[in-house]
C-alpha cells in the first residue's frame, strides 16, 4: 500500500452494524473490505503517524504496519469495545511511539539527555498546546482508577503488566482501564474538536 494522497473529503462514518461487517468479510479474507477500510482511514492514520514521527517515511511504514495488522489480525478489533476510527488511531499512536522511542535509543549516546523536538511553525506549536492542554483535562476528568492506570502507563511509561503490579490489580484490569480511559480521553478531546 502507497502512503495515502491528499484527503479528498472527511471519512465516512462508519456505524457499528457496517464494521461488524467489514470485521466479518476482513476474518474471511475479503481484501475489498481491507480497501474500504484503507480508502476511509489511511489519511487519519499517516496522520497521526506523522504528527508522533515528524517523519514522513516513518508515517508510511507505521501506516502500512496498521493496515497489515489489521488484515493478520482482524478479530483483534471489537466493534463492542468501540469505534473502529478510534481503534486504528490507537494503535497509529503506540507504533508511531514505538518508533521514536526506537530512534531516540538508537541515536541517543548512553547518557546524554535527548534533544527537543522541533515545534514546527508557530500555528503547529498554538496546536500542540491547545491539544495538550485538552489532554491533561481529559485525564484530571477521568474517574481515579482510570486516571492512575493512565498516567502510570503513559507518563510515567510503564507496561500495563508493571502498572498492574505497581496498583496491585489483575493484568486484565490493568488493560482494560487503560483501554477505556483511552477510549474516554479520545472521545472528550473529538467532542472538543482538537483531534479529527
Amino acid at each position: 500500500m502507497d502512503a495515502p494522497g491528499p484527503a479528498s473529503g472527511p471519512a465516512p462514518d462508519r456505524s457499528a452494524p457496517d464494521e461488524e461487517r467489514l470485521r466479518a468479510r476482513l476474518a474471511a479474507g475479503d481484501e475489498a473490505a481491507l480497501g474500504e477500510i484503507y480508502d476511509a482511514y489511511a489519511v487519519l492514520v499517516h496522520g497521526l503517524a506523522r504528527r508522533v514521527t515528524g517523519d514522513h517515511e516513518a508515517a508510511r511504514d507505521v501506516t502500512q504496519e496498521v493496515f497489515a495488522g489489521l488484515w493478520e489480525r482482524p478479530l483483534a478489533f471489537d466493534p463492542a469495545r468501540g469505534s473502529l476510527r478510534g481503534w486504528l488511531a490507537t494503535l497509529a499512536h503506540r507504533r508511531a511511539v514505538d518508533w521514536v522511542r526506537r530512534e531516540v535509543r538508537r541515536s541517543r549516546p548512553p547518557g546524554e539527555a535527548p534533544e527537543p523536538a522541533d515545534a514546527g511553525g508557530p500555528d503547529e506549536a498554538v496546536l500542540a498546546g491547545e491539544l495538550a492542554i485538552g489532554v491533561k483535562r481529559s485525564v484530571n476528568a477521568l474517574p481515579p482508577p482510570m486516571r492512575d492506570v493512565l498516567e502510570l502507563a503513559y507518563y510515567r511509561g510503564m507496561t500495563y503488566r508493571e502498572v498492574a503490579a505497581a496498583l496491585d490489580i489483575p493484568e486484565g484490569t490493568a488493560k482494560s482501564r487503560i483501554r477505556g480511559a483511552l477510549a474516554r480521553v479520545g472521545r472528550l478531546l473529538e467532542s472538543e474538536g482538537l483531534i479529527p
